[in-house]
């Protein structure tokens, strides 16, 4: 009888137990040799150009997964276009949420101010959004735990560039364009910060902003050039970049040139021609240059021998890649029995990472996700950008 009762208790033990108790629970995005990670960016629209950085995070994926994967895992990147579009990219992200481990590699202020709810709620790990990190402060830690971001910000990001061209390079008056949202404004509330800081040397003396959708910007270089400005920042996707410099150029308005740092690949040369020499681009401070420094040429060779269409746009597949390289570097810490907490775990134990030696340290942990707020100046030289700074690190945000 007693063992007739001990296998009754065992049957109805199994009967009230969740499943998960003997089977493990299931991880979405996670099986025993795949983990999938949701990546969303410009495939087409104004902004294209950056799909470079999501081809990088899949073409170091690719490279993960010549060498085994991760703990038996092989890393399988689901790549969608958003178009630049907030909506679009909003339904990629909630489209994604049931198939996917992670989220990485978000590009764009207006994308992740229109995803930043979700992304929140959702409590599913983002590595890495491409945008002005200003818009995370405030929020309780607990609820960003998440949510792990290495990338300058714009105020602190433009008020260096205008300490260097004006202590550096001699500007007296600048003016700004940049796009109408939070990218562009904060870009105008850090020049102002700045101009605080040299009170007396320089004049900010205008910002003309343009909307994501136009494309004649013959007003626009107009207007800068009444301002009188010797010096115009650009915060605006390359196209916009170009076109600008090339209406600047037809009336006879040739500035000094600074850039935010998503326009620091030379790529700029092919689209806007001469007119990109001697400008100066800021270049964010996680990654390391092709072309001129030995560890982003090692980066770029590996990710252009996976993904060919890389050959001419290094610098923003190395860029993107780094996001991949965070994400991997969080699996291997997280182990092999993977959970969206184990990893997140892992990924608030990072402390001075730098991805394949490049760049500056990352650091996250409870109470900081900002892992790196950082940048350095370059100059256009002779279709290369050399780095004229070292890397300026500010206090991170969050």
């Amino acid at each position: 009888m007693k063992k007739y009762f001990i296998l009754t208790l065992l049957l109805l033990v199994s009967i009230s137990l969740p499943a998960s108790a003997f089977a493990g629970d299931k991880v979405p995005g996670v099986t025993d040799d795949e983990v999938v990670i949701g990546i969303t960016v410009p495939m087409s629209g104004p902004a294209a150009l950056w799909a470079s950085m999501g081809l990088g995070n899949l073409a170091w994926a690719q490279h993960i997964n010549e060498q085994g994967g991760i703990h038996g895992r092989k890393i399988k990147v689901v790549l969608k276009d958003d178009g630049y579009n907030p909506a679009r990219a909003l339904a990629n992200l909630k489209g994604m949420k049931d198939d996917v481990f992670a989220y990485g590699c978000v590009i764009g202020s207006a994308i992740a101010n229109a995803s930043k709810d979700f992304l929140l709620e959702s409590n599913i790990p983002v590595v890495h959004v491409h945008a002005n990190p200003r818009m995370w402060v405030g929020i309780p830690p607990e609820k960003m735990r998440h949510i792990f971001i290495a990338y300058p910000d714009y105020v602190d990001e433009a008020e260096a560039i205008t300490e260097f061209a004006v202590n550096t390079i001699g500007v007296k008056k600048i003016a700004l364009f940049g796009q109408n949202d939070d990218w562009g404004k904060s870009a105008k509330e850090g020049i102002e910060q700045g101009m605080k800081k040299i009170a007396g040397k320089a004049e900010f003396v205008g910002f003309v902003p343009y909307e994501i959708t136009e494309r004649a910007l013959g007003s626009h270089a107009m207007k800068l050039k009444e301002t009188g400005a010797d010096a115009v920042v650009i915060y605006g996707a390359p196209t916009h970049a170009a076109l600008i410099l090339k209406e600047m150029a037809k009336v006879g308005y040739r500035p000094k040139i600074f850039t935010a740092n998503p326009l620091g690949d030379p790529l700029m040369y092919k689209i806007a021609g001469e007119l990109w020499e001697g400008a100066y681009p800021a270049v964010s401070g996680n990654v390391s240059i092709p072309g001129v420094e030995p560890t982003g040429d090692k980066v770029a060779d590996i990710l252009v021998k996976n993904q060919e269409k890389l050959e001419g746009i290094r610098f923003l597949g190395v860029t993107g890649a780094t996001t991949m390289m965070l994400i991997a570097e969080g699996l291997r810490r997280a182990g092999p029995d993977l959970t969206r907490e184990s990893f997140i775990e892992a990924m608030m134990g990072l402390k001075d990472f730098r991805p394949e030696g490049m760049g500056g340290p990352i650091t996250f942990g409870p109470t900081r996700h900002h892992g790196l707020n950082a940048i350095r100046m370059a100059h256009a030289e002779g279709g290369k950008h050399v780095p004229v700074t070292d890397f300026i690190i500010f206090e991170p945000l969050f």
